[in-house]
């Protein structure tokens, strides 16, 4: 692999106007297809082949109004005032009036109908619905609505619109993000310490997370893509675009202080750093396409999506780089006597045999990577047990970790969607924002059974426990069918909720023998439910895929067992650690008004699943740029112990800064108003953290340090049955030519 993409560096560095002329082709194409065709963002949550998801499908052929998206205007009388007095019923009536010419809406039902007023008085409840999905009601639709309802505040009413219109729409990029990036090139600027070499490094990688972007937004008119996948890509594509970039860029950087010839130098750039580049994207990719497994469709498209704009900034990363390295030529090099080429020449120094040594054996100027990793292997056993001990504190909350998605209630305090939902619980119990749809269908294709039967089956699950109310049925379209609204006594992402689903379920075999209905349960909170179970089933055997596929792929790379069963305990402690700060923050709500987090409860279903593909791909990287560094000074010098701090002279301070921009571009999306992207930025961020600080430079050379020349033993016949991916870019470094020449000094 390091030799193809040795040449690939050539090649890109030689027709470098062809190579840049390809990727803004591509990327004008895709940015027009996205004007042209663009279609909308779809954010519904389905699972094919559940109970609940069939009952929907089919109510959406036989009363689509009660399987399609719904809105919720919430009257509120003022202080001492009752709904039902005064000129507040004609304001309410008017504003039923005007909803009802709302574009696509099918059906307006006005609180005396439906019986949607407060027991006291002050509150009623007008329900609007379409007889489309909340992806597909338009913006206009949702503006007549609170128009509507804004219409009546002249009257003295407060009022509130709420329900399903309101789901996450649209992809945010906002201030926060901007400061990220900027951020981001500050970290370029202070590793490089160049400006020039720092925006160097920004552009491919821009090029790369539009390139993707834009890609996956053209594909909507197509397949369906939600916001939240739009939004995950950016934020993947990002920060691994700048990472990548950064890796090879600074090994480029490094060869030409040395005298390398730019040609020479940026393709050997591109085949040793790159080859890691590569296996540390393959292996993102790998762990964010397995999620197609699980059968949700929005997580299938999530991961492909996100797994997409990681292949970008892959390819961007191995040609791009080598082509604007090409225009830039020597400018790349590093100014004499600064700290870069100060850098580079201690490192060649290290290199060879020759050079100063320390009282501790190490060659070389002395720096931070190197301090670090001496204070942490001084007491190898005692800082083992030191990071393991704070990572399995931080990870005990996760013990306590539920799922759910997330719903109107995790909205920012002032929405007007959280408005209606506080009032509506406030007013008529949780269990009005979460209602159940009961199908139920008979045999006998008469309206007359079929309405008998369900009035039965209402019956028989007003006695079950937890239920606040029930409706009467409903009939549809097919005269065997009858819907059932069942209002839970508690919110829809409570356990109670979740076991009163479970309870109508384990009831519908005694339902049948004594109605003569089938009964499926169904609706938006029935959906979500199915979708968090299947998700915390999915959990483990996709960690399991996950930790194996570490272990097999380290294990080839470094020719070790020590080394991939360390990485593989030690990313189980970053993803338990950050799940457990999850949970703390957002599941206790612990620190939830100073990180501004509108609302504590369970987590994001999907959000453990994304954390582990995410989190596997980045500790995959980091640790092949840490450990293949020592792994080169073992096999130079054979000494175990000092090989691991002369192994982490440089790469420590490339894999700081490559772990300060992603966090940084991560922490970036933490302050949206988002309840999905919300949770995930902030698991993201702290897993970056702890996994690159905690876990690969300080629990890695530790565990190397105690481990001592075990650390490199592989058994002699295993050694012979595993491939040599020659991942470090080893083949190179014995072949490659000693072309130089002497650069100009450019600053």
């Amino acid at each position: 692999m390091a030799v193809l993409l040795h040449r690939l560096g050539h090649t890109a560095y030689r027709h470098r106007k062809l190579v840049l002329g390809i990727w803004l082709f591509v990327l004008a194409a895709l940015i027009t297809c996205v004007s042209v065709f663009g279609g909308k963002l779809d954010d519904r949550f389905s699972v094919p082949g559940t109970e609940s998801q069939r009952a929907l499908d089919s109510l959406g052929k036989t009363l689509p109004e009660a399987s399609g998206a719904s809105a919720q205007i919430v009257f509120t009388a003022p202080k001492g005032h009752r709904v039902t007095e005064g000129p507040y019923p004609a304001a309410i009536a008017r504003a039923v009036a005007q909803a009802e010419q709302a574009p696509q809406v099918s059906e307006v039902v006005d609180p005396q109908s439906s019986g949607a007023v407060s027991a006291d008085r002050t509150t009623a409840i007008v329900q609007v619905h379409y007889p489309v999905q909340s992806a597909e009601v338009r913006t206009s639709s949702v503006d007549a609505i609170e128009d509507a309802a804004r219409a009546t505040e002249k009257d003295g009413l407060e009022t509130a619109v709420g329900g399903s219109v309101f789901n996450s729409k649209g992809v945010h990029i906002g201030p926060s993000e901007i400061i990220g990036v900027a951020v981001a090139l500050l970290v370029l600027v202070v590793t490089f310490g160049s400006l020039p070499a720092a925006g160097m490094a920004l552009l491919p990688a821009l090029i790369g997370v539009v390139a993707g972007l834009t890609g996956l937004l053209a594909l909507a008119p197509v397949v369906s893509i939600s916001s939240t996948a739009v939004t995950l890509a950016l934020m993947l594509g990002l920060a691994v675009g700048i990472d990548y970039v950064l890796f090879i860029l600074s090994r480029h950087r490094q060869q030409l202080a040395r005298g390398t010839d730019p040609k020479e130098s940026v393709a050997l750039a591109v085949g040793t750093a790159g080859s890691a580049v590569v296996f540390a994207g393959v292996t993102v990719i790998i762990a964010l396409a397995a999620l197609s497994v699980i059968g949700i469709p929005f997580l299938t498209t999530m991961g492909l999506g996100a797994a997409g704009a990681v292949l970008i900034a892959v390819l961007a990363a191995i040609t791009l780089v080598p082509a604007v390295a090409g225009f830039a030529g020597s400018r790349l090099v590093p100014k004499p006597g600064s700290r870069a080429a100060r850098r580079a020449a201690d490192a060649e120094g290290s290199d060879g045999d020759e050079g100063s040594t320390d009282a501790q054996g190490s060659t070389g100027r002395s720096t931070m990577g190197t301090r670090w990793t001496k204070w942490v292997i001084a007491k190898p056993l005692l800082t083992v047990l030191a990071v393991a001990g704070i990572l399995v504190t931080l990870t005990l909350p996760a013990t306590d970790l539920r799922l759910a998605l997330p719903d109107n209630g995790s909205a920012p305090h002032a929405s007007t969607q959280r408005k209606a939902y506080d009032t509506i619980t406030d007013k008529f119990g949780p269990g009005f924002n979460g209602p159940l749809l009961v199908l139920a269908e008979t045999n006998n294709g008469t309206a007359g059974a079929s309405s008998q039967a369900g009035a039965q089956v209402a019956q028989k699950l007003r006695t079950l426990k937890d239920v606040r109310a029930v409706l009467p049925p409903q009939p549809t379209s097919d005269p065997a069918q009858s819907v059932i609204t069942v209002l839970p006594a508690s919110g829809p992402d409570t356990v109670r909720t979740d076991q009163l689903v479970r309870g109508i379920r384990d009831a519908a075999p005694d339902l049948r023998d004594t109605t003569g209905a089938s009964i499926a349960v169904t609706g938006t909170t029935a959906v979500n439910i199915d979708v968090s179970n299947r998700l915390s089933d999915s959990l483990l055997p996709f960690v399991a895929i996950v930790v194996g596929l570490s272990l097999l792929l380290l294990m080839i790379v470094f020719r070790s067992l020590v080394i991939p069963v360390k990485a593989a305990v030690g990313f189980l402690l970053s993803v338990g650690a950050s799940l457990g700060l999850v949970v703390a923050v957002f599941q206790w709500g612990w620190l939830a008004d100073l990180l501004d987090v509108p609302h504590s409860g369970p987590v994001v279903s999907f959000l453990p699943i994304i954390l582990i593909g995410v989190l596997f791909g980045l500790a995959m990287d980091y640790e092949v740029f840490l450990v293949s560094g020592m792994r080169e000074e073992w096999a130079h010098t054979g000494r175990a112990r000092q090989s691991v701090v002369d192994g982490a002279r440089h790469s420590v301070r490339v894999v700081t800064a490559a772990a300060l921009i992603m966090f940084t571009v991560f922490a970036g999306f933490f302050p949206l108003d988002d309840s999905l992207i919300k949770p995930i930025a902030f698991a993201l961020a702290v897993g970056v953290a702890i996994d690159a600080f905690a876990v690969r430079m300080t629990l890695v050379p530790a565990v190397l340090a105690l481990a001592g020349r075990g650390a490199w033993w592989l058994p002699t016949w295993l050694d012979r049955i595993l491939p040599d991916l020659d991942v470090e870019g080893s083949s190179l470094q014995k072949t490659a030519p000693a072309e130089r020449k002497e650069p100009e000094p450019v600053s």
